[in-house]
Formats: C-alpha cells, sequence, structure tokens
C-alpha cells in the first residue's frame, strides 16, 4: 500500500501519468467529434495529440522540475523521450502508412474475387505526424508544470 501513496505523491509520475491521460482523453474526444466514437481508439496509438510525446514530455519536464537538469533522472528522461518521440514519428508513422498501402491491395484482392493474404484490415493509426508531436509536447509540458507546481505538493500536504 505504501508503493501507492508514494506514487501518487511522486510529482514526476503524476507529470508523465497527467500528460497521458490528457492527451489520450484529448485523443479520444477529438476523434469522436472528427470521425464518431470508436472504442477501438480508445487505447490505439496515433492520431492528435501524441500520448508518447505528452507522456515522455511530462515524464522529462517533471524530472528537470523536480530533480535539476544536472540530475541523472533528467537525463535518462531526455533521452529517452527523443528516442520514444523520433521512432513515434519514425518507425511507427511509416508502418500506418504500409498498413494502408497493405489494406487497399486487400480491397482489391476481394474486390477482384481473389482470397486476401490477411483476414482483417491492418491498424492504419500507428504513429505520429509532426503536428501531432508538438501538441503532445506542449501538453506534456503544460501539466508537468501544473503537476509539479501546485498538484503534487497539494497532495503531500494532504497525504
Amino acid at each position: 500500500m505504501n508503493i501507492l501513496i508514494d506514487l501518487v505523491k511522486n510529482p514526476v509520475f503524476l507529470s508523465a501519468g497527467g500528460a497521458w491521460l490528457v492527451a489520450q482523453g484529448g485523443k479520444n474526444i477529438y476523434e469522436a467529434i472528427r470521425y464518431g466514437f470508436s472504442k477501438e481508439r480508445l487505447a490505439g496509438g496515433g492520431g492528435m495529440p501524441s500520448a508518447h510525446s505528452a507522456t515522455m514530455t511530462g515524464l522529462t519536464v517533471g524530472c528537470l522540475l523536480t530533480h535539476t537538469a544536472a540530475s541523472a533522472e533528467f537525463a535518462v528522461a531526455l533521452f529517452l523521450a527523443v528516442v520514444v518521440i523520433y521512432d513515434a514519428m519514425g518507425v511507427r508513422l511509416e508502418t500506418g502508412q504500409q498498413a494502408k498501402i497493405l489494406n487497399r491491395m486487400r480491397e482489391r484482392d476481394i474486390t477482384e474475387g481473389r482470397e486476401p493474404l490477411f483476414d482483417k484490415p491492418m491498424d492504419e493509426h500507428m504513429g505520429h505526424t509532426l503536428s501531432e508531436v508538438i501538441v503532445g509536447v506542449i501538453i506534456g509540458i503544460i501539466v508537468a508544470a501544473v503537476m509539479c507546481t501546485w498538484i503534487a505538493p497539494l497532495i503531500q500536504s494532504v497525504l
């Protein structure tokens, strides 16, 4: 039970978790308004804003505000954030684009009466565009600032 209390009092954990929650919740609201509600998208990757970028930025800024730029925690979080965000914009985005092409080929095969190579469509929402990443980074910065400045101290004073 002490672990849960420690996590709830930890400003870095609150920064990363809060940023993920805001970004993933915002993504679902945005996509529901734009395309209609889809339960598959609740935990799905890709889309506006980038929950990857928000979470990693929240973690990094939380470490910066809690431990300073000279700390090992900040250095590890910063490099991890760069790798995760780069991957979300690179490999994962390419995977989503390839899924679109494969889905078109599948539909063509079905239309032409041929057996498709795979049973169901592939997920095309994998990676993030630059604008999705930028919005995620902004969310991460704001949430970490709020968590470290106001929310975490309030929780620590109560618990």
